[in-house]
């Protein structure tokens, strides 16, 4: 049986670990720094096994020891965003606590695939790749899952069809200058481009990119963390069962796409050994335009980081 362990017991942690006792998928760990907090929800969530019906062996500690053979590790520890505040803003504060929890990760779960959902998220993976030193395709982050599931939410509430029609992508970094691709984008099977005009499509387009924030500012102190944790669990089962999924992640590139040496939304192949193959699409030249103004953002920042 697998063993997963989720780093950080706040509303998305808890939620992540709560989807996957459901699903039985393996053993889990949950820790956190602030004592009690994993002990307690964890608690909660063993009673609830009761009521739902699941098994599932979950442990809650503050202790990083006990993460030791882990086979797959999320990362979801950080201050989340204010009102107000860009992805970006973040980077200070959780790219210290990334680099401990990295730290923590190499010691005691040296074999395991690391997921990252921590924000600014492809800066953020980029630091847990470095700090872990593990292989590139063995660390990667949760984003185009994400997006991509709020754009068909989006397009299934203007077309007032099923959600499970909708098949979306969205690629490029994980904040404003993300790239939704509707040419890429269906209901069953039918393109996108033939059931809605061009100036709709750029609204659902341009609610996707400020998705995050719109919770954000509805919240008024946290994020989301319903959605975050279910493209987690899809992206863990991918791994869990080999599956070969084909999934937007932020992945290691290394040359796709025109970018070498950052974490980027791309679509990947997920399987046993985490990003098995990065798939690289045809895009238009305003798409383009946005991927590298994307990835100048995120170099940017790497370039002034010590990792």
């Amino acid at each position: 049986m697998a063993k997963i362990s989720v780093i950080g017991a706040g509303n998305v942690g808890a939620t992540t670990v709560q989807r996957l006792a459901e699903l039985e998928l393996g053993e889990i760990v949950m820790t956190d720094i602030v004592e009690g907090l994993p002990q307690g929800k964890v608690l909660d969530l063993i009673q609830a096994g009761a009521i739902k019906g699941y098994d599932t062996s979950i442990i809650g500690t503050n202790n990083y020891a006990d993460i030791v053979d882990s086979d797959l590790v999320i990362i979801t520890a950080g201050i989340a965003r204010k009102p107000g505040m860009t992805r970006e803003d973040l980077i200070k504060t959780n790219s210290k606590i990334i680099t401990e929890v990295s730290r923590n990760i190499a010691k005691y779960a040296p074999e395991s695939i690391v997921i990252n959902v921590t924000n600014p998220l492809d800066i953020i993976t980029y630091i847990a790749m470095k700090s872990t030193g593990f292989d590139t395709k063995k660390v990667f982050g949760m984003s185009g899952v994400l997006d991509s599931g709020r754009f068909a939410s989006f397009i299934a509430e203007e077309l007032k069809c099923s959600k499970k029609d909708v098949q979306t992508m969205v690629i490029g970094g994980h904040g404003d200058l993300m790239v939704p691709l509707p040419q890429y984008t269906t209901v069953s099977g039918v393109p996108l481009t033939d059931l809605l005009p061009e100036d709709r499509i750029a609204r659902l387009v341009e609610r996707t990119v400020n998705g995050g924030a719109e919770i954000v500012e509805l919240l008024k102190q946290g994020s989301a963390f319903y959605a975050p944790s279910a493209a987690i669990v899809s992206m863990v089962e991918a791994v869990i069962k080999n599956s070969k999924r084909i999934l937007p992640a932020s992945a290691y590139l290394e040359g796709q796409y025109g970018q070498e040496g950052i974490y980027f939304g791309v679509p990947v192949k997920l399987g046993a050994t985490g990003v098995e193959e990065i798939l690289e699409l045809k895009l238009d030249e305003n798409q383009y335009e946005l991927l590298r103004k994307s990835s100048e953002t995120i170099r940017n920042v790497i370039s002034q980081l010590k990792v």
